[in-house]
C-alpha cells in the first residue's frame, strides 16, 4: 500500500533527499536532536491562544489556522526557508485539491518577530507535482540517496548516519 506524501516529506525533499528516504523508511533520529527539541519548545510556547496542529487526512499538519482564513506554519529560523515555503505551498495545493480555495498562508518566525506571506501559483502547482513524483521515486528506492555534504549537515539529526 502506498503512503500519502506528507508536508514533512515535501520539506525533507527540499532539505535532503537522503533524510527523506530515512524518514519514509521509519529511521527517525530527531528525538535526540537539540534543534528539534528547541523547535518543540518554540511550538509549545508560541501562539498559545490558537488551536494548533490541525491534522488533515494524516497528510498535512497545519500549525494553526486563524479565523481570518490564514493557515500558519511556525519556523524557528529562515535557514532553510525555501523548504518551508514549498511545504506551505504543498498545504495550499493539497487543500485546493480537496476543494478549499479561499485560504491564504503565512510562515511565522516568532524568534525573529517576522512573517512571510505565501501564495500558490500555477507554476508552484507544476513544481509540486514534479516534487511528488520525485518523492515517490526516492522512497521506492531500495537504498538511500548518496550523501551530499551541505552546510546544514552538521546540525542535522541524521549526521551520524551519513558521516560516521
Amino acid at each position: 500500500m502506498e503512503r500519502e506524501i506528507t508536508g514533512v516529506m515535501v520539506y525533507y525533499h527540499e532539505v535532503c533527499r537522503r533524510k527523506l528516504w530515512y524518514f519514509y523508511h521509519g529511521i527517525q533520529m530527531e528525538q535526540e536532536n537539540e534543534n528539534v527539541r528547541i523547535g518543540k519548545v518554540l511550538d509549545e510556547e508560541s501562539y498559545k491562544r490558537d488551536d494548533k496542529h490541525i491534522n488533515i487526512d494524516n497528510v498535512i499538519n497545519i500549525d494553526f489556522i486563524r479565523s481570518s482564513g490564514v493557515l500558519h506554519e511556525v519556523k524557528k529560523s529562515r535557514k532553510i526557508e525555501e523548504a518551508g515555503i514549498l511545504q506551505v505551498k504543498y498545504y495550499l495545493y493539497y487543500l485546493k485539491k480537496k476543494g478549499v480555495t479561499d485560504i491564504r498562508a503565512r510562515i511565522d518566525y516568532p524568534l525573529l518577530k517576522q512573517s512571510l506571506e505565501i501564495e500558490l501559483t500555477e507554476e508552484d502547482e507544476q513544481k509540486i507535482e514534479f516534487v511528488l513524483e520525485d518523492i515517490h521515486k526516492i522512497t521506492e528506492s531500495e537504498v538511500p540517496q548518496k550523501v551530499e555534504k551541505k552546510s546544514i549537515c552538521k546540525s542535522c539529526a541524521y549526521y551520524d548516519l551519513c558521516f560516521i
